[in-house]
């Protein structure tokens, strides 16, 4: 029986276990794989990627966008742990929310498999050890990303929502920019690790009241008011460190500064969505008259942070940073549509983390092909690099401008134009100052793109370096194609997430 037989002889569901088991297999390949064997660690590193995209693909395609219900769905065998104090399914399907982001998942872990390609060629005086490393540590944390996305259960949710922090400790850690590199690890790993208790708290409290973390039996129970105050806070703790939110997000613009580039695109792209889907699908799925109680504070959370953060921008010479701090005010953006509370912020929710998980990683793929250059990210050394680097400098224009929402290249531009009117809808003054972040992303943007593409060279050695490669262009231009077609063509995402948004919010009952 063929590969393709044994996905599809069982049914659909098949192809979701098939996209965890490709990358579990490889990456067992790969540890029993001596370490010099480095071409053959490549090949089945990116063969396994592309795979999993490919599987991915087939299941936007099967994806029946008119059903709200769960897709692709499997249950595991149910567990009990010490007696009955602990029954719950590994239960896992796909809809119109999570489709997206598992998309992202296996997009994005190509790209930095494919990045990584020549990573090691730098570090093989500390052996070939780091190619064999840093294959697995993409391997294994694009499975736990997709059990993450996919799970109905909460308490598998929230294992994995943790286990994300051990690959992306090692990746900072090994591979990060030293000196600093150990320091940005244990600060990511500790300040992301106890944001997260008061979540597992919550967990607790769900579990005694419902006697089950089932997604189908909490969707269908009742907590009480006070019940659902005290478990939105503690989640939104949680969910805030992850977004992260203004003021719980200091530990973003150092990890990002001395993360790696396969790093900084994964952490960039994916790992930030964890805290925006978890208030998407459980917050505010479970405690809807909480949410409302609480919008106000969010509103202005998320206003401080899109406004304060643009300000921060405008004066720093770190180009990672820079990037960094954009990401904070394009997840406050997000939250804000989340909490208006209607069908349009809610789209534009979703579109915006897609968006964003294109964009944001495009830029710090153009900033690590920088600094594979000049082994630096001050921005004042840069200048003149479109004579040195056109092709770079259009590519990044292009990044650039998606990033300030430009219309038809952007793919923000429609989530920030669903959000605003959705947040209009609900408070027309907070979308007035929200809508005023645009002004402020587009001024600290098209600074940096100034400052580096155009003017007169600074560095004499720049003009002893070269171009883009063909495998850097192979990565970056995925990106910029992305970024147009999204923006073009939004309804791409609108239309197969529409009928799981309405579904949702007919569920919050508010």
């Amino acid at each position: 029986m063929s590969l393709i037989q044994l996905i599809f002889s069982n049914g659909p569901s098949n192809v979701l276990i098939s996209l965890k088991l490709v990358p579990v297999i490889a990456a067992l390949a790969i540890v029993f794989l001596p370490a010099w064997r480095v071409n053959t660690i490549r090949s089945i590193s990116l063969i396994a990627s592309l795979i999993t995209f490919l599987l991915s693909l087939i299941i936007w395609i099967l994806f029946d966008p008119t059903t709200a219900d769960f897709q692709f769905r499997y249950h595991m065998e149910t567990y009990s742990g010490i007696g009955n104090l602990f029954n719950f399914s590994f239960g896992f399907g796909i809809d119109g929310i999570n489709l997206w982001l598992i998309l992202l998942t296996t997009f994005l872990t190509l790209i930095c498999i494919l990045i990584g390609w020549q990573i090691p060629a730098s570090l093989e005086i500390k052996g070939p050890e780091y190619l064999k490393t840093y294959c697995l540590i993409f391997l294994v944390m694009q499975v736990i990303l997709i059990v993450a996305f996919s799970a109905q259960d909460l308490l598998v949710f929230y294992l994995f929502f943790e286990a994300v922090l051990i690959p992306m400790f090692l990746l900072v850690g090994i591979y990060g920019s030293k000196p600093r590199n150990i320091r940005a690890a244990y600060k990511m790993f500790i300040y992301t690790l106890i944001g997260s208790l008061p979540m597992l708290v919550g967990i607790l409290i769900v579990y005694f009241q419902c006697g089950s973390t089932d997604w189908h039996i909490l969707s269908t129970s009742y907590f009480s008011p006070s019940r659902q105050i005290i478990l939105f806070v503690l989640w939104f703790v949680s969910f805030g460190v992850k977004t992260p939110l203004i003021p719980l997000h200091g530990w973003l613009p150092e990890t990002h500064s001395n993360a790696p580039t396969g790093g900084s695109i994964i952490l960039a792209g994916i790992l930030l969505k964890l805290g925006t889907y978890g208030f998407f699908r459980w917050s505010i799925s479970l405690f809807p008259l909480a949410c409302i109680y609480f919008s106000p504070m969010v509103y202005v959370i998320c206003l401080i942070g899109i406004i304060y953060v643009s300000l921060i921008t405008l004066r720093q010479i770190d180009v990672k940073k820079i990037v960094a701090y954009s990401s904070v005010a394009h997840m406050g953006c997000c939250l804000l549509g989340m909490f208006a509370f209607n069908i349009v912020g809610l789209e534009g929710s979703l579109l915006m983390m897609i968006g964003h998980g294109v964009v944001s990683p495009g830029l710090f793929l153009c900033i690590g092909i920088l600094y594979d250059r000049y082994k630096t990210r001050v921005v004042y050394y840069f200048s003149g690099l479109a004579q040195a680097m056109p092709l770079f400098s259009t590519l990044l224009l292009i990044l650039t401008m998606a990033n300030i929402s430009l219309p038809v290249l952007s793919p923000t531009f429609a989530a920030e134009m669903l959000i605003f009117t959705s947040v209009f809808l609900v408070n027309k003054l907070v979308a007035i100052l929200a809508a005023s972040s645009m002004v402020l992303t587009g001024a600290y943007a098209l600074l940096l793109y100034c400052r580096i593409c155009f003017g007169n060279t600074k560095l004499v050695y720049i003009q002893k370096y070269s171009d883009i490669n063909r495998r850097e262009f192979a990565a970056l231009i995925p990106f910029c194609i992305l970024s147009i077609l999204i923006g073009v063509y939004p309804s791409l995402i609108l239309d197969t997430s529409h009928t799981s948004v309405a579904y949702a919010l007919m569920c919050y009952n508010i």
